[in-house]
């Protein structure tokens, strides 16, 4: 599941570009600058899907999974506190994975989550993947606007059921 991103509002998103205010940043797994997403990420997970639901997302997809050169971590960063980001990783050798697209609350509806996939999409193309997959819960509707309204297309089926009614849908869109 990736969690919620912020819905772009494209007065916000102007206005924060111009002012250059949000800084992209490649991390790796232990830089401290990426312990406020995963921390955000657990956060949401266990508000929206419950706590054992958010831990196993989590647990099954170790930070370490998102390393070069199958993979990347990609933060924005303003006045030196992360407030958004994602991660890749490899699916198979055409198709990167993008996982851990969040934004923090106070930061929502300023276009950074479609800044974030734009990076992501750009470093998996560089990196030689032709596609993107990701799937997001059922539960986050902004998250899967998102991913439509950046070019994603509904893959058919659930990606995978958990309890309590929760299931995962898939995306992907093709790169270049």
């Amino acid at each position: 599941m990736s969690a919620t991103p912020g819905t772009p509002g494209a007065g916000d998103r102007d206005r924060d570009d111009r002012a250059g205010r949000y800084g992209v940043v490649a991390v790796v797994p232990g830089d401290p600058l990426l312990a406020p997403l995963l921390q955000g990420l657990h956060r949401e997970y266990a508000e929206r899907y419950g706590p054992a639901i958010g831990a196993d997302e989590m647990a099954e997809h170790p930070v370490a999974d998102f390393t070069a050169p199958s993979g990347g971590i990609v933060l924005l960063v303003a006045d030196g506190c992360t407030v958004a980001g994602g991660a890749f990783r490899r699916h198979d050798d055409a198709t990167a994975e993008l996982k851990r697209v969040w934004t923090a609350p106070s930061h929502r509806r300023r276009g950074l989550s479609r800044r974030v996939l734009a990076e992501l999409e750009q470093r998996a193309a560089a990196a030689g993947y032709r596609r993107i997959r990701l799937t997001t819960g059922n539960r986050q509707p902004e998250a899967e606007a998102l991913y439509l309204a950046a070019g994603y297309e509904r893959l058919p089926g659930v990606a995978r059921v958990y309890p309590g009614g929760v299931h995962d849908v898939a995306f992907e869109k093709r790169l270049g």
